[in-house]
């Protein structure tokens, strides 16, 4: 997790701990310990929120997570151009800093929100939840969730997401499964993305990299893709429709489990300086 780097404590979640907030005072002797648990658990609070929001609209929630530069972006554009006139979709973009991936997005007709987290290398659910307020959820299908650039935090922030997809770059390895296992353990789909540079990088195996993942105990289907080429990008597109198809039909089968109630007294005020989730609109 991010005890080392300090990144547990968010444009997000900081108002948590600032003079007033809820998790302000900790138990005595035990500061440090108390204030990660407490923000964990309180993110883990929001993502269910987060959840049933989602829930109550019949959206589908899809949290992208790779090392920089592995092709979220891009997969996403491959995506909207395949899936456009069958689904509605929505994105909500994450980066220390910039809005050049959403740009990217609203360049073909679709909603990209902004989260620009500063110095934080996650999102966190928090930093979603203020995200929802600037995005109409009714008549979406699906909103992507392009989390920061990183291996290592994402994977242990719950953001309210029905699915993690975590993306293994042809130039990044084959062994990056063995190296950062928190990552594509919580991965319910694996994409080795950037699939037509295989016959150039051929110290790349595929096989390795499976035998890696496998070696997690993961069973998640490894997928390979080019949104350049569109190799592959048919069984990504039939995995999200199964996906869209299998969460509404859980929650149409459990209605109770996913009541949404919006407790406004909650709510911070939005227009704080952070100023992290940014527009809106294509």
């Amino acid at each position: 997790m991010c005890d080392t780097c300090g990144c547990n404590i968010t444009p997000g979640n900081e108002h948590l701990i600032s003079p007033g907030g809820k998790l302000e005072k900790t138990q005595s002797g035990n500061e440090a310990v108390s204030v990660l648990h407490n923000l964990l658990h309180e993110n883990d609070h929001i993502a269910q929120h987060n959840r049933e929001h989602f829930n109550a609209h019949g959206v589908v929630a899809v949290n992208l997570m790779s090392s920089p530069g592995a092709g979220k972006t891009a997969l996403l554009e491959a995506t909207i151009k395949a899936l456009g006139d069958e689904f509605s979709l929505a994105v909500i973009e994450g980066d220390l800093e910039t809005e050049n991936d959403a740009e990217r997005i609203r360049k073909h007709g679709v909603t990209a929100i902004q989260i620009s987290t500063g110095s934080a290398c996650h999102l966190d659910a928090h930093m979603i939840h203020d995200a929802l307020h600037e995005l109409a959820l009714d008549g979406l299908d699906i909103v992507f969730i392009e989390n920061v650039g990183n291996l290592v935090c994402p994977a242990s922030f719950d953001l309210g997401q029905h699915a993690n997809i975590a993306l293994l770059s042809v130039p990044e390895g084959d062994d990056k499964p063995a190296k950062y296992p928190v990552m594509f353990r919580t991965a319910d789909m694996v994409m080795l993305s950037k699939a037509d540079l295989l016959p150039i990088l051929d110290d790349f195996s595929p096989e390795r990299a499976e035998t890696c993942l496998r070696k997690l105990a993961s069973k998640a289907p490894l997928i390979r893709t080019s949104a350049k080429s569109g190799d592959g990008m048919e069984n990504w597109l039939n995995w999200l429709r199964e996906l869209v198809a299998a969460t509404r039909l859980t929650v149409q089968q459990n209605p109770d489990a996913h009541q949404h109630t919006h407790h406004h007294h909650e709510h911070r005020n939005h227009e704080h300086g952070h100023g992290h989730a940014k527009d809106r609109t294509s």
